[in-house]
């Protein structure tokens, strides 16, 4: 069979077990939950042997450290994967909610209601932690998860997706329900996007800018974004010295790898003498490279020069860009002109200027006086997430359970017709 042929049985059989999933007791997906979570720690020596599969083979390949960062499964991590299964079985069910309910003068009550979206295609490269948080995620919701991972975890996801199947299976629900493409042929992304003739509801990309773009600019069905984090800490001049040290190593150097990693350090150039050197030493002895405008390379001469470029670099990497901006309205600027969308902060004593912030700044996530490395489904309570939507339709921001929700409008009526 072509890669094709097969990617289109995978999506009927998806769509069959749609309708299973949708129409299952809230009980009957908790308890599917819950068993995975089980099996995950049952298999988790079989599954960490995977995952060192997956390492070797990147190596072997050339792959960055950065990448290979986020491939790798530590006893603790995956522990976290387990326990976040746990947590989304324990979230209350987001389908059959009524969101709004009126009744017009026509005598008809009409109601809003949450809704599974159907079957949702997830794409994502090198973190095999996606393949149980979507799978969770997705039956939490009643949806199908087809999913469809970077080569680079491949053993790793086969491993996990084998434990969520069983979660499906002592719960008597399809396992069709939760779909891993266990081909690393690139035809099979290609597949996805043409929706596999009307199977799929919804394409999520979860990667590189490389793959969201392709992505964005072949599906034949709607796409939920998830563009690159190039976030934002912005140390205003009523910032506390400590706390804007320990947040701006942190919003770093926590994991770089992150889609939440600060990429770009803005600082306020009434406290940028003072302050900015501090914040270079505390960054360079945890080992970050700076890269500075001017101003900054003139307060700290070990920064280097930053090129245009380095302003729309998403670095996952130890690499910091640093600004001196004359105040608050500048931050903004800067960062409506250089970011993503993604997630901003502000670091500051003055509750004036960080509500001017977060009113000013149209970014999915904005914080004050807190680490970027928080923009996290499972940190917001989501138990987990699908991603970080940067787009502005339907969902934005983490994307747990309740976001991967659609909703109709159910009538009832008395016999009413029509003048």
């Amino acid at each position: 069979m072509t890669i094709m042929g097969e990617m289109l049985e995978r999506g009927r059989r998806a769509r069959a077990a749609a309708d299973m999933i949708r129409l299952a007791p809230p009980e009957t997906r908790t308890h599917a939950l819950e068993a995975a979570a089980v099996a995950l720690r049952a298999h988790a020596d079989r599954i960490l042997a995977a995952n060192a599969e997956d390492i070797d083979r990147a190596r072997q390949n050339g792959l960055s450290e950065a990448l290979i960062d986020r491939l790798a499964l530590s006893p603790a991590r995956f522990g976290a994967i387990a326990y976040a299964v746990d947590e989304v079985a324990a979230l209350p069910d987001p389908l059959g909610r009524e969101t709004a309910r009126w009744t017009r003068p026509s005598g008809l009550d009409i109601a809003r209601v949450s809704t599974p979206i159907g079957v949702l295609a997830i794409i994502y490269e090198s973190r095999p932690n996606v393949t149980a948080d979507a799978a969770a995620l997705c039956l939490r919701s009643g949806n199908v998860a087809l999913l469809r991972c970077g080569s680079d975890c491949l053993s790793s996801s086969l491993a996990i997706h084998a434990a969520m199947v069983e979660g499906l299976e002592a719960a008597g629900l399809s396992a069709d329900a939760i779909q891993l493409v266990d081909t690393p042929d690139r035809a099979a992304v290609g597949a996805l996007l043409t929706g596999l003739e009307g199977t799929v509801d919804l394409l999520v990309p979860r990667g590189g800018k490389s793959l969201v773009a392709r992505v964005q600019a072949e599906a034949r069905v709607p796409v939920l974004g998830h563009l690159e984090g190039l976030c934002h800490t912005y140390v205003h001049s009523a910032a506390d010295p400590d706390m804007a040290e320990a947040v701006v190593v942190n919003a770093k150097m926590r994991r770089v790898s992150v889609c939440g990693a600060t990429e770009t350090l803005l600082i306020d150039r009434a406290c940028a003498p003072a302050l900015l050197p501090r914040l270079a030493a505390a960054l360079e002895a945890a080992g970050c490279t700076l890269r500075g405008d001017e101003e900054s390379r003139a307060l700290v001469p070990a920064i280097t020069e930053a090129s245009e470029a380095d302003w729309t670099t998403e670095y996952l990497a130890p690499i910091l860009t640093v600004g001196v901006v004359e105040d608050l309205p500048h931050a903004v600027d800067h960062i409506r002109r250089h970011g993503s969308g993604h997630t901003e902060a502000i670091i500051t004593n003055d509750e004036t200027a960080a509500t001017a912030f977060l009113n000013a700044v149209d970014s999915a996530i904005v914080m004050w006086n807190a680490s970027t490395q928080f923009a996290d489904g499972g940190e917001f309570g989501f138990g987990g997430e699908i991603g970080i939507s940067t787009s502005r339709l339907h969902a934005r921001g983490p994307v747990g359970a309740e976001q991967l929700t659609s909703y109709k409008y159910v009538v009832r009526g008395t016999g009413q017709v029509r003048p």
